[in-house]
């Protein structure tokens, strides 16, 4: 791993000779708006998110949708508005879809977006995504799925708050910027295989994805320190992300990057498992970022009392650093490599 690391920064110290990766104007530094993101507000996010009155937060459910307008609340107090092209905060994902490969009697449901207009090239986009839906109730218990993917789910609405701090005082992002809570995660990527097929925004314009999913406990490889997270799929596309990933890391925040689970011959398959994969499909350089599975993945005790509230903040603020870097750039980041 630190062999890794060391030949990245190696290639990011030519890159920032040739003015690639930093620039010199007033937005090179996200510090101010990264502390703005806190472990106190993500807990109160999260606290409503995975709450039981959220139901468990089923796709098409009453109470995923109670969850969605939640979000939406959020960014309508933080004067974050739905996306240019769209009438409101919601792109349908019809049953007909959900239902399409394996008819597990899902209603209608949607993906929730919000967006901040890019100052100088609007038209090209990066994505921050998180599903927000989990499982439901199973056998009358709620499973309300604080990590997965309320961890988040609640740090998208705090990357939307420092990104529309910054736009409020002069420094808004270059490249617009796309907030997608996906549905439909649980049953099978559906969600952002829905975006992925109808996008808002053109794929060829889409710079890359930015996913967070489960990012507020510790695995059992970390039973002594919080303080990773794991970084899966930055490489496979644009060593250009895999580069930016590591050196904001380690100028802003200084989290373990765990790479393990990044291994194309990992049987876990994480890179396959989360939404970024139907970005990266399309050919669009795409980083996860994760904690691993722990002893509550997928049961009734994922609750919010369990979650490590400064580790979601460090791996928050690092999702922020690096989507910030990736929209104030000079140059969109290259597609390199082809290893989806």
């Amino acid at each position: 791993m630190k062999k890794l690391l060391f030949l990245s920064l190696i290639a990011l110290g030519t890159s920032c000779k040739n003015g690639a990766l930093i620039s010199s104007n007033s937005k090179s530094d996200p510090t101010q708006y990264m502390k703005t993101i806190t472990a106190e507000d993500l807990k109160k996010h999260l606290y409503i998110i995975a709450a039981d009155s959220m139901e468990g937060r089923e796709t098409g459910s009453s109470g995923q949708k109670k969850a969605g307008r939640y979000l939406i609340s959020e960014y309508q107090k933080n004067n974050v508005s739905f996306p240019k092209g769209a009438s409101d905060f919601y792109q349908a994902v019809p049953a007909s879809f959900l239902n399409g490969k394996r008819n597990r009697n899902l209603p209608n449901s949607e993906n929730i977006w919000a967006f901040i207009e890019g100052t100088e090239k609007p038209e090209e986009v990066i994505v921050i995504s998180a599903h927000y839906d989990h499982v439901g109730i199973e056998n009358g218990e709620i499973y309300n799925g604080a990590d997965d993917d309320g961890s988040g789910t609640s740090a998208l609405l705090e990357i939307a708050q420092a990104f529309q701090l910054a736009k409020k005082e002069g420094n808004g992002p270059k490249r617009s910027i796309l907030f997608l809570h996906v549905t439909g995660e649980e049953h099978g990527l559906l969600g952002s295989r829905y975006y992925s097929e109808n996008p808002l925004f053109p794929l060829a314009n889409t710079v890359a994805d930015v996913n967070i999913d489960m990012i507020g406990r510790r695995d059992e490889l970390h039973a002594t320190t919080n303080n990773y997270v794991y970084i899966i799929g930055a490489n496979r596309l644009s060593a250009e992300l895999d580069h930016i990933s590591a050196i904001m890391n380690q100028k802003y925040v200084g989290l373990d990057l765990d790479y393990r689970f990044n291994d194309p011959k990992d049987p876990n398959r994480f890179y396959e498992r989360s939404d970024h994969y139907n970005f990266a499909k399309h050919g669009i350089p795409s980083v996860f970022f994760f904690n691993g599975v722990h002893a509550d993945y997928h049961k009734k005790s994922d609750e919010a009392h369990k979650i490590e509230y400064d580790a979601l903040e460090k791996r928050t603020q690092l999702a922020f650093v690096v989507a910030w870097e990736l929209a104030n750039r000079k140059n969109r980041i290259l597609v390199d490599a082809d290893k989806k």
